[in-house]
């Protein structure tokens, strides 16, 4: 079995079978290219299906020379799942990461902005700009509902249930899920859509498209970081931010709040509860009163 051949047959599973991202999808065939690059740079004939786990685990000694502990993570990660491809696909009875150990990680903790933050970052919004009222809008939709950038820029006007309070997103593996959406962030919808979007060219593909860039196309996951750049630049604030900054702080202030940690996980999209957990970095005066709050011995 040729390794390219493999790896086409993997890339239609995912996408086939498993339903992810075209991100997702190539961000696992990275993984597989690396490997064969290594190979092949090592003119080693090798097939995916004889490969064994000590040239893997020679492989993965010589590129963490260049990575980090995360960055190696990822990647035997990404191998795994490939080989458990080919054993599920009759190719390989056993994977040849398996006993490979993962580097030991330190709890990355979210850059979190403060609702005063948040508040600056809006206010330095021109609104006399024809984009000002859209960046507004998409900037509360961001914060107001946790969304992941790429649920943002392709959030359509039929996925728009204002006369209940929900959106309907698309996220991860192409998975429907129903968020909240506030009356004030309604509100800035409603005014980019009757105000500013009525006025931009159809272009055909994208007429049910939400946020439109000035020529008619939906806008692209690099724009929306410039938008925020810029934006927190002349707003004078300090920490290195991004799109996903805003889903950090949403999960984050509803915390801090009260809100159930079951509930935040729904809104996220989170298939596992420990991948919300990563919220609960709070401080210890927030934690001192929940305890004297809720606790039957207060």
């Amino acid at each position: 079995m040729k390794w390219q051949n493999a790896l086409k047959d993997y890339q239609s599973y995912l996408k086939i079978e498993k339903g992810l991202s075209k991100n997702s999808i190539e961000s696992y065939t990275r993984d597989v290219q690396k490997l064969m690059r290594f190979l092949a740079d090592n003119e080693s004939p090798i097939d995916p299906t004889q490969i064994d786990g000590e040239e893997i685990q020679f492989f993965i000694y010589e590129v963490s020379k260049e990575l980090n502990a995360r960055s190696q993570s990822r990647l035997i990660s990404g191998l795994r799942s490939f080989f458990d491809y080919l054993i599920a696909e009759k190719y390989r009875t056993i994977n040849p990461t398996e006993l490979i150990e993962m580097p030991r990680l330190g709890r990355k903790l979210p850059e979190v902005l403060s609702e005063v933050e948040i508040d600056q970052i809006i206010k330095t919004i021109d609104l006399s700009h024809p984009q000002g009222e859209r960046n507004r809008a998409l900037l509360e939709t961001l914060y107001g509902s946790g969304l992941r950038v790429t649920e943002l820029i392709t959030l359509k006007i039929s996925d728009l249930f204002f006369e209940n309070g929900f959106i309907k997103v698309h996220g991860k593996g192409n998975k429907e899920r129903y968020i909240p959406i506030n009356e004030l962030n309604q509100k800035y919808i409603e005014i980019y859509i009757k105000d500013i979007r009525v006025h931009i060219p159809r272009v055909k593909g994208f007429e049910d498209t939400l946020f439109l860039n000035r020529n008619g196309k939906q806008l692209s996951r690099n724009m929306i970081f410039i938008i925020l750049k810029d934006l927190a630049q002349k707003a004078g604030i300090k920490k290195k931010i991004s799109p996903h900054t805003f889903r950090h702080s949403f999960a984050t202030h509803l915390l801090e709040k009260g809100a159930d940690l079951r509930a935040i996980q729904q809104m996220l999209g989170h298939e596992s509860i420990t991948t919300t957990e990563i919220y609960m970095h709070l401080d210890r005066t927030f934690l001192k009163e929940v305890l004297e709050k809720y606790h039957p011995r207060k």
